[in-house]
């Protein structure tokens, strides 16, 4: 093997590791708040205990012994399961901040997957990404997922790294146009528009930004290898080029773009339908 194949392969295991370690971050994100749910309500029912000591004091006289010693240990037994859900809680916190979503499925294996809940998941995931590791990072995420979409035989790990690349480089366009704009002090509402629609023989899901756009000289070299327009360490220029191989050479589809400078950019994935 070639030197130049040697380092095609490792930028590109640095692409996808650099893909999940932005994803851990929304995914810590996304779990944060059920676990803070279960956490405060925790403590919530300790507060109740509390009260619900403070009656039985308050009536102890009225109570027979065996009742409040009862009493005395079922609160005591709950106090303990309240202190074991909040510190199991706070432990998966912890925890929860070094995952690393793994990929679902085998490799190449194409499984019937709900198409529409895999691009709200990434999407979604993509989004708190962008916010945990850039300050201040805010954009209108308007969804649009046709009605009775069916289960669709894809690779679901594949297809949801294309939406997470397309994705992260929305979420790009639109932050590099904010600080842009705040900096001239100018009005801009960043958004990005998902679109899932089926029709009975292809799949297409759309993204598209009101961001930077691109330059004609950016359309041309997309797809290149190594071909980046970000700053070094925020990407390597293989995430194109791998989501064009994931639509067209893995699924068999094809991917689009429209783009016009300063006003936005819209990728489209078209993906035949496969029988299952």
């Amino acid at each position: 093997m070639g030197e130049i194949d040697q380092l095609k392969q490792q930028l590109q295991r640095q692409e996808k590791l650099a893909s999940l370690g932005l994803l851990s971050a929304g995914i810590a994100h996304e779990i944060q708040n059920p676990l803070n749910f279960v956490i405060n309500f925790s403590k919530m029912s300790n507060k109740l205990l509390d009260d619900l000591t403070d009656v039985v004091e308050d009536n102890a006289e009225k109570l027979p012994e065996a009742d409040r010693d009862d009493l005395s240990d079922i609160v005591a037994d709950l106090r303990e399961n309240m202190k074991q859900i909040m510190e199991n809680g706070e432990r998966a916190v912890s925890i929860i901040q070094g995952i690393l979503l793994v990929s679902r499925g085998k490799e190449n294996e194409f499984v019937p997957s709900d198409v529409c809940h895999i691009v709200k998941e990434y999407v979604r995931l993509s989004y708190h990404a962008m916010r945990a590791n850039h300050q201040g990072f805010n954009v209108t995420i308007r969804e649009q997922y046709q009605e009775g979409v069916p289960h669709i035989m894809v690779i679901p790990q594949d297809l949801s790294r294309a939406v997470l690349n397309v994705m992260n480089n929305a979420c790009y366009a639109v932050w590099i146009k904010s600080e842009a704009k705040r900096i001239k002090e100018e009005d801009y509402s960043p958004e990005i528009s998902i679109n899932v629609s089926a029709s009975s023989d292809e799949l297409t899901i759309a993204i598209a930004d009101n961001g930077e756009g691109m330059t004609d000289e950016v359309k041309k070299r997309l797809y290149e290898n190594f071909f980046t327009t970000k700053p070094v360490g925020l990407g390597t220029g293989l995430g194109m080029s791998i989501t064009r191989d994931i639509i067209e050479n893995k699924h068999g589809g094809k991917i689009s773009f429209t783009s016009t400078e300063g006003q936005g950019t819209t990728f489209t994935f078209a993906i035949p339908i496969r029988k299952f």
